[in-house]
């Protein structure tokens, strides 16, 4: 690896901004100091104006390889991630065939090794039938078990009340719920359709997986959890309803129940369906206007832990059938850094939340191994964002495998203009400069 020396940076670090410079040695941050312009680098960044920024972890996507690479593939999104200051990401199990032994889950670390720009991790996955291969999982190397708690392809539902209860009684390390009770969604479904039948529209979404089925999963989560003293994250969360069950009274790091916040919960609301239709067809659904309210405040009190993508693409073909038939999941990678930096300039939050919530956060939600902040000795996983340089998203720089985008005319006043990962120089100014893949993310547990 090349030395990279970064100069006249505004770093945003550890809930504070500095004018600084970096050198990057041997992939790891090796100094911080204002006086560095004299040291000789291979690759020298003049940073005046920018701001340097951890790069971002995003704890949940789903990048379709193997078996729907029609949708996506890790290299594909990867790229996207990268692109868009994403340096680390941490991949579901519901690729096909699921994720649900440990030989499946070693083939997508080999194909990661192979062709993925960005660091990463993936979930081992757990069924109503694979109990003892989910205990088996490595907690040093492998970011948490995946549970969906709701309806989910495959064999991937666990719906077992004594496989759950024997799953958090037994595991030792973090579990990852998608919580929507099944049986409500059910219900809701056959209401729906029998009203509506080939008329339902993308804004029935969130009555059909609505705030009780998303409040009593959750529940159940945070009932077992508790119960047994487990390690709980909690993904998406989408309703105010639930913000009852989560803790700002001590820190992150102390917390044994986490939650997740994504950005397109944070973006959009049901009035969006109208423009958007199945675009922003997910699961839980976006739901009404005080739910992303609620949920940005919850953000703002440290109830809510992590801000992240839940990142899955579909083609256009699948998200232009009908609303029955149309898949859930929308392609967000490339952007929540942006989105999120949005927010800053409108006043919502300030940039040391995002990095906190955005790159600290995760990195100690996870116990991710020297990354998630800049400090000496650390990996250099690194951003440099232009916030005077506005970036208009088009199908033209949109580099999701999939190649639509509800963000697509959008205009941030923000743009990304390097990444690093790894202490390597991938991304500059709508380049990518290197092909070298990321790391393997390895926890301190």
């Amino acid at each position: 690896m090349g030395n990279i020396l970064i100069l006249n940076a505004r770093l945003v670090n550890e809930s504070s901004i500095l004018d600084t410079d970096v050198l990057i040695e041997d992939g790891r941050i090796s100094q911080i100091s204002p006086r560095l312009s004299g040291r000789v680098a291979g690759q020298v960044i003049d940073a005046e104006g920018q701001f340097l920024l951890p790069g971002v972890i995003d704890d949940q996507v789903h990048f379709r390889e193997p078996g729907l690479t029609h949708k996506a593939t890790i290299g594909s999104e990867a790229r996207a991630a990268v692109a868009g200051g994403v340096t680390s990401f941490m991949e579901m199990p519901n690729t096909v065939p699921n994720a649900l032994t440990q030989e499946l889950l070693a083939d997508k670390y080999a194909i990661a090794a192979r062709t993925s720009l960005a660091n990463y991790s993936f979930f081992m996955g757990v069924s109503n039938h694979n109990l003892d291969e989910v205990l088996r999982t490595d907690p040093r190397t492998v970011c948490g078990i995946k549970v969906f708690m709701g309806s989910s392809t495959g064999d991937m539902l666990v719906d077992d009340t004594h496989i759950l209860n024997e799953l958090f009684r037994q595991s030792p390390m973090l579990i990852a719920t998608h919580c929507e009770d099944e049986a409500t969604v059910r219900a809701n479904t056959e209401r729906y359709r029998a009203e509506y039948g080939d008329r339902a529209t993308a804004d029935l979404h969130p009555l059909i997986r609505n705030e009780e089925a998303c409040l009593r999963s959750s529940s159940l989560a945070v009932e077992l959890a508790r119960r047994h003293n487990t390690r709980l994250h909690i993904l998406h969360i989408s309703t105010a309803d639930e913000l009852a069950l989560f803790d700002n009274s001590v820190p992150l790091v102390d917390k044994r129940i986490t939650s997740e916040a994504c950005v397109h919960h944070l973006w959009f609301d049901s009035r969006d369906y109208e423009r958007l239709g199945n675009q922003i067809k997910c699961n839980p659904a976006i739901k009404a206007p005080h739910h992303r309210e609620a949920i940005l405040a919850a953000l703002l009190d440290d109830r809510i832990d992590i801000i992240a993508t839940d990142h899955a693409p579909h083609t256009w073909d699948e998200k232009s059938q009908s609303y029955w038939q149309a898949p859930s999941g929308l392609p967000l990678v490339q952007h929540p850094l942006l989105m999120m930096l949005e927010f800053v300039r409108q006043g919502k939050l300030s940039i040391e939340t995002v990095v906190r919530k955005m790159c600290h956060a995760p990195a100690d939600c996870f116990q991710i191994e020297e990354r998630g902040y800049v400090r000496e000795g650390y990996w250099a996983d690194l951003v440099l964002v232009d916030t005077n340089q506005p970036f208009t998203v088009s199908k033209e720089n949109m580099l999701y495998q999939c190649g639509w985008s509800p963000l697509e005319g959008e205009t941030f006043g923000a743009s990304v203009t390097h990444t690093i990962v790894s202490g390597e120089l991938v991304y500059q100014n709508g380049q990518f400069i290197s092909d070298r893949p990321g790391q393997r993310m390895l926890f301190n547990r």
